[in-house]
């Protein structure tokens, strides 16, 4: 039989908390749940949190009425092959029934679900910021871009030995306690109803313009020199010779903030994050000529899953270099004074654990938000209302399939 090599075979289809910051106020506490950083823990580079980040979790409209989920809110499998393929099972969902009301849910109409958010994220937005700022004091080789974005989609809980999966009859057995202590993930793909609804209705509603489309291959490189981090090489097509001309070579992001809201009264969630992207600015001739070489090895094959596939032996630069993965994405970027929103179909291959994956995402940067944090001194209060404006934007056009 033929040798298939990974990338041709096709498939069927976080330790110690950190401290909580002495200036956040007592009513912001609610929900924090810290966890170390995975820097090291990570090697194939697709998340790293840096060593003070900040990760939470929490749900808008679960009301204050104890740690018990209220009637009428549980917990679900749901089917999401990506995932089951990784783990080998189902990961659960925050769900709402039809029949429970507000009552049932305790939500609490004395404060609007976007100012709640807002609120709840403001301190760890503000101090996060702080700790980027002192980070990129006397950085030379690489250039730190701080980002704020917005992702919709929806959080996946995953079960553990001590923690098995509940089902929707034993919701009453879920407590918001016990969801802190299950792993978490954020599932970006969205239905193509929700797409093009994004596309034809609400860019017009608020006031974006047509940036620009980009068709770009991302090549994933492992780095013996940099164990801990992940080298992301953008591409494009040379239309006359049909090869990848690498024009960008950037570290793997680094999250310092990830704030994750389940929207009980919605159809998708959202995410908020803060993470830094490292453009490398000090590399070295034999360095960009490696990763050169290894880039124009590729080739382009829409009939593999990434589109791109290397000849066998060809996807390692010597002892240093290693190709882990690709993404074929196609975006459109809209953009006004304060926002950019980037719609894209992403096809990813991870050669790592040979698999891959197409997706529907779109993200949203807030970049009047992060001006405002580049300030000489943080006007919180500025900032605050920003942000509620931005969740308020976010919560009445991007959260509904």
């Amino acid at each position: 039989m033929a040798y298939l090599p990974p990338h041709k075979r096709h498939s069927k289809g976080s330790g110690g908390p950190s401290p909580v910051p002495a200036s956040l106020p007592r009513q912001f506490k609610r929900g924090l749940n810290f966890r170390s950083p995975k820097t090291n823990a990570n090697q194939s580079g697709k998340i790293v949190y840096a060593n003070t980040a900040i990760s939470r979790w929490f749900a808008v409209g679960l009301g204050d009425d104890g740690d018990h989920l209220p009637s009428g809110v549980f917990l679900k499998p749901v089917s999401v092959e990506a995932v089951e393929r990784r783990s080998g099972e189902k990961p659960l969902a925050l769900a709402k029934s039809c029949m429970a009301n507000d009552a049932e849910t305790g939500r609490d109409h004395s404060k609007k679900p976007w100012v709640h958010i807002a609120e709840t994220v403001m301190p760890d937005l503000v101090s996060s910021f702080e700790v980027v700022r002192s980070e990129i004091q006397g950085q030379s080789m690489e250039e730190i871009k701080p980002t704020l974005v917005a992702r919709f989609g929806k959080i996946h809980f995953h079960g553990s030995p001590s923690f098995p999966f509940p089902v929707e009859t034993c919701g009453d057995m879920v407590t918001e306690t016990s969801l802190k202590q299950l792993k978490r993930s954020f599932y970006t793909n969205v239905p193509a109803s929700f797409v093009k609804n994004v596309t034809l209705r609400i860019i017009p509603e608020i006031d974006l313009s047509f940036e620009d489309e980009k068709d770009i291959y991302h090549v994933k490189l492992s780095d013996k020199s940099r164990p801990d981090s992940t080298i992301s090489c953008k591409c494009s097509v040379s239309k006359a010779e049909q090869r990848l001309e690498l024009y960008k070579v950037e570290l793997n992001q680094v999250r310092h903030m990830v704030v994750d809201v389940s929207c009980l009264d919605k159809d998708l969630d959202m995410r908020l994050m803060l993470y830094t992207k490292r453009i490398l600015t000090a590399i070295s001739e034999k360095e960009k000529n490696s990763i050169r070489d290894l880039i124009a090895s590729a080739v382009i094959d829409s009939s593999v899953k990434g589109g791109l596939r290397w000849p066998l032996g060809k996807e390692s630069s010597g002892d240093r270099y290693s190709v882990v993965g690709v993404w074929h994405t196609i975006s459109k970027t809209y953009k006004n004074s304060s926002m950019r929103l980037k719609v894209r179909h992403a096809d990813r291959f991870d050669f790592r654990i040979s698999h891959g994956e197409v997706t529907e995402e779109t993200v949203l940067k807030l970049k009047g938000i992060t001006s405002e944090l580049h300030g000489q001194s943080l006007q919180t209060d500025l900032i605050s209302d920003v942000l509620k404006d931005a969740v308020k934007m976010m919560w009445e056009h991007f959260l509904s399939c």
